[in-house]
């Protein structure tokens, strides 16, 4: 007795068998190591899964997954940039002051999830909630740089806060 799979179910199951392979070496090429690439080609199709529905509509199927794996590889070397930023701001740190392996890793799980509220803001609001916060630039100032009013200032920076409280909640 064969049991046959919903449509969604079979056209992943399909694109998979179809273009794990191809993915796979796609993405060996872009990084230059298999366990990345590997890792990338699963997290790619977990995101299909995740819109299995939206699959009747694709008509291009390495383009689809190609177009995943680009948003995830960029996302990749995001994090690897600022994994690096942070062991060289380690590597500064006289012996007795650098943190455990265990708070190492603490650490950068904390800036992956900062690193990703503060992605997830438009562009200027980043920049100007990034310019308040950490270069601690008067308002009047970003505004100018900005080319906006102080008062579209002020409202950046409150989304920035309220995205920073809904990343803690």
């Amino acid at each position: 007795m064969s049991t046959s799979l919903p449509a969604p179910q079979d056209a992943v199951h399909g694109l998979y068998r179809d273009h794990h392979g191809w993915l796979d070496g796609w993405l060996r090429r872009k990084l230059g190591n298999a366990c990345d690439a590997a890792d990338l080609v699963q997290d790619t199709f977990v995101r299909v899964l995740r819109h299995r529905a939206e699959l009747a509509m694709v008509r291009e199927p390495r383009a689809y997954l190609t177009t995943i794996a680009k948003r995830l590889l960029l996302n990749h070397y995001r994090r690897r940039s600022l994994e690096q930023a942070y062991l060289e701001a380690l590597a500064a740190l006289p012996e007795p002051r650098a943190p455990s392996p265990e708070q190492r890793l603490l650490i950068l799980e904390a800036l992956h999830e900062i690193d990703a509220v503060l992605h997830a803001l438009p562009q200027r609001v980043r920049e100007a909630f990034l310019l308040a916060q950490l270069e601690r630039m008067p308002y009047e100032d970003i505004a100018q740089r900005l080319n906006v009013s102080v008062r579209t200032v002020q409202r950046y920076i409150v989304q920035g806060y309220e995205q920073c409280i809904l990343a803690t909640s």
